[in-house]
């Protein structure tokens, strides 16, 4: 998710007084979605009062004549999504709870399966799984398409409400229905929530001087975590860097900006944002000492999003690095938090953003200089059935029992394609950098 700093005619008599009544509800209504606290400037003129009139009718009509007696405020809240699913499938409406939900996943601590999802062609998709959480362990992949949560269809269920089903306390059960290209059938997973914590930065030495960098989502202290994980690199001799954004679905904003810009000299462009009055908003590396004299390989797939499209973009447009894997997701838009006046909030999007060059990603993603085919282990000491082609189980650790956890995430990077192959570039990149031309 990326927040900016990143949902019959009047009556008779004997009803008038309920139509005051439902008429005053649409004014507030109107007044929670466009007032001056929250959107100023876009109430212009008394239009939409008028249009209101008919949304009040139906309103009175319906809690008045519906076969069953209904509630005011479930009614309208079903009017704002309603109205926001005519937008596109990232705006929505929030109630408390979800609307705290999606606060607290930003700080990189929330409960359940540990999976981030979008819409893609129209259908609920996941844009990648969370390392090491139930989702992830069971198999999930990026690109699988969720057609059942706990056995209801995500035909017509908005995205919000969808990751509000998976979410839930420690312990309990959600079952998910997966189709996934290749394979005929559909898989089944059954999942028991847990506390997903995550680790969005870590790092360690490969080969000697080859600096290995994972970033798993875009959170508040990213950035900061990243500048410690660089640093004790350097201080190991790490001569260049592989950047692993794989199956990495975004998050903040102003996190990804706060990564980027230390691979950038300061004042380069990072990204831009452009809203539909056509302003633009453009941030730009400030970062202090960053890292701009070693080779950097930057690692992709399809699972990765938003933020990271945002840091691969722009070290692709400055010729910071090598990107190297698959086609990645293509979510260029960028999404607003607003609160409203009861605890519930508004999830709108309000921009596109755009990469150093001008290019927007949305709907397509960023090409890789390099592409990998193959499927890929992901080095982490839970990922020995990701990627797999057949239905999502959760295995048995085949490993020696007494196999420590280094010793085992060493061994799945040496089964990864993908690291591999940038181990292998940043080597050759070496061997021609010291031929020195003959004068």
């Amino acid at each position: 998710m990326e927040e900016k700093e990143l949902m019959n005619t009047q009556g008779t008599s004997a009803h008038r007084g309920r139509w005051m009544s439902v008429s005053i509800v649409g004014a507030l209504l109107i007044g929670i979605l466009v007032g001056r606290t929250l959107l100023p400037g876009v109430l212009q003129a008394t239009e939409p009062y008028e249009k209101l009139k008919t949304f009040s009718e139906v309103l009175a009509i319906v809690e008045r004549d519906y076969v069953e007696e209904t509630k005011s405020v479930d009614l309208i809240h079903g009017a704002i999504r309603g109205m926001l699913a005519t937008l596109d499938p990232h705006s929505g409406y929030m109630p408390s709870d979800i609307y705290k939900e999606a606060q607290v996943e930003t700080k990189g601590k929330f409960g359940g399966v540990g999976i981030q999802i979008g819409i893609r062609d129209k259908k609920l998709t996941v844009v990648a799984p969370i390392e090491d959480t139930p989702a992830d362990r069971a198999g999930i992949q990026a690109l699988d398409h969720i057609s059942k949560v706990d056995g209801e269809t995500t035909k017509d269920m908005t995205l919000l409400d969808a990751v509000h089903r998976m979410r839930g306390p420690q312990g309990t059960k959600v079952t998910l229905t997966v189709i996934r290209e290749g394979v005929d059938e559909e898989i089944v997973v059954n999942l028991i929530r847990d506390e997903i914590t995550i680790q969005s930065v870590r790092g360690r030495m490969l080969d000697d001087d080859i600096g290995y960098l994972r970033i798993t989502q875009f959170q508040e202290q990213t950035a900061n975590d990243q500048k410690k994980v660089l640093s004790e690199l350097k201080e190991k001799g790490m001569k260049s860097l592989i950047i692993d954004l794989r199956n990495n679905p975004g998050g903040l904003l102003s996190a990804a900006v706060g990564a980027t810009e230390q691979f950038i000299p300061p004042g380069k462009l990072v990204v831009s944002i452009k809203n539909r009055q056509g302003k633009r908003d453009e941030y730009h590396a400030n970062a202090g000492d960053p890292l701009t004299d070693i080779p950097i390989i930057v690692l992709v797939n399809a699972g990765s999003a938003s933020g990271s499209e945002i840091l691969a973009g722009a070290l692709q447009d400055w010729g910071r690095a090598v990107i190297v894997g698959t086609q990645t997701f293509g979510k260029g838009s960028v999404q607003t938090m607003l609160p409203l006046s009861d605890g519930s909030g508004l999830r709108l999007t309000t921009a596109k953003y755009f990469t150093p060059d001008d290019r927007s990603i949305h709907g397509t993603g960023i090409t890789p200089n390099i592409k990998v085919e193959g499927v890929p282990v992901l080095p982490h000491p839970e990922a020995e059935n990701v990627g797999k082609p057949k239905a999502p189980s959760i295995t048995e650790e085949k490993a020696d029992v007494d196999e420590t956890s280094e010793e085992k995430e060493q061994r799945l990077i040496d089964k990864d394609v993908y690291i591999q192959k940038a181990i292998e570039l940043l080597k050759t990149w070496d061997v021609f950098r010291a031929i020195t031309p003959h004068t």
